[in-house]
């Protein structure tokens, strides 16, 4: 490694997943010979991110497609958290990172959020699958259509791991859940909320009874806010330490995952938690109509939303636990108790009336 500072740049430091990565990062025993750049939306944030952790803040958005190029030309390490399915973005951002290869024949590194998403089915909630996909079986992710979520932009990394310019790795997390706390959030600058469990919670306060599609057989991996940053964190040390060791492009999937929940508990935890204050009077759930997803579940994009809420999603992070030795401490159980901490948020939100 060169003796100067180490040149990093990332997206999505004001984001639920990004966030708490940024956090560990900046926690880094080397921390001090970093020179981290993030690109952020929120030009307080920026500030905040600058004058608070030292972090540069440029300006920008996803949009930006000359800003990632020069900002990723610039990094021996890019994090990207923000977008696992704007491919426009990652291009300018491996442009940046081919035009830093060509010019000074390095090989920079980038870890990309994507999801888990990518092997879920089209159970409607009506079975619960067998096949278990693992990170370590490339075949099977080899087999994967290109049109499966957010794998178009997978295939963009792998190529250009394939075409040697850069080293990428892939992040696959399950339904990240949990509050996360630290640094970053208590100075405003992360979002604290993530998404199925409060999308849920919103339609099934609206429609004043949580309900399933199918049964609710299907069962999504699920991973904790803090366990899936300590997956980032290793896998960022490890390239600080020895990217030899490595897997990379086709073989750097790595899945974020610790068990998982039937979307049936799921719902019913909200549908609990929606009785618990007064906004339903049964927690059983119960099926939703064809005509109910169109409504409540519009706003968020009906059928794609519900069918991969009501997708299997079942993986197995194989490769952090064996190649980084990623450990997660936080259980499925746990998911089913945040439900009511998130109910009663989407309840105030609304403005329903509750118990008193």
């Amino acid at each position: 490694m060169p003796s100067e500072k180490l040149q990093i740049f990332y997206t999505g430091a004001t984001g639920y997943i990004g966030g708490a990565v940024l956090q560990l990062i900046l926690q880094h025993p080397t921390a001090s010979t970093f020179a981290i750049t993030a690109l952020v939306r929120d030009a307080a944030k920026a500030q905040l991110l600058e004058s608070k952790f030292g972090v540069k803040s440029v300006v920008g958005s996803l949009q930006d497609f000359d800003k990632l190029t020069e900002l990723a030309e610039n990094a021996y390490i890019v994090v990207h958290t923000a977008d696992a399915t704007d491919e426009a973005a990652l291009k300018a951002i491996l442009a940046g990172l081919k035009r830093r290869h060509e010019k000074t024949g390095d090989v920079p590194h980038l870890i990309h959020t994507s999801g888990a998403g990518v092997v879920a089915d089209d159970a409607r909630g009506a079975y619960l699958a067998s096949h278990i996909y693992s990170d370590l079986d490339v075949a099977a992710l080899d087999a994967l259509p290109p049109t499966a979520p957010a794998h178009a932009a997978d295939l963009l990394l792998v190529k250009a791991d394939e075409d040697g310019y850069a080293r990428t790795y892939i992040i696959k997390p399950g339904y990240v859940y949990g509050t996360p706390s630290g640094p970053l959030y208590d100075a405003g600058i992360a979002k604290k909320t993530t998404i199925m469990l409060p999308w849920l919670a919103d339609v099934f306060a609206r429609r004043g009874r949580a309900g399933v599609l199918g049964g609710g057989k299907n069962v999504w991996a699920c991973v904790h806010v803090h366990d899936n940053a300590g997956l980032y964190y290793r896998l960022f040390s490890k390239i600080l330490e020895d990217p030899s060791r490595l897997g990379h492009g086709r073989e750097g999937y790595y899945f974020s995952e610790n068990g998982e929940c039937t979307l049936y508990d799921m719902c019913k935890a909200v549908g609990e938690a929606l009785v618990a204050v007064g906004v339903a009077t049964e927690a059983e759930p119960n099926i939703l109509s064809p005509e109910e997803c169109d409504k409540y579940f519009g706003k968020y994009g009906a059928l794609e939303a519900v069918r991969m809420f009501f997708a299997n999603v079942r993986c197995r992070a194989d490769r952090a636990r064996r190649d980084l030795g990623w450990a997660p401490t936080h259980t499925p159980d746990e998911v089913l108790k945040t439900a009511r901490e998130i109910v009663d948020a989407v309840v105030e939100k609304q403005g329903l009336k509750t118990k008193a």
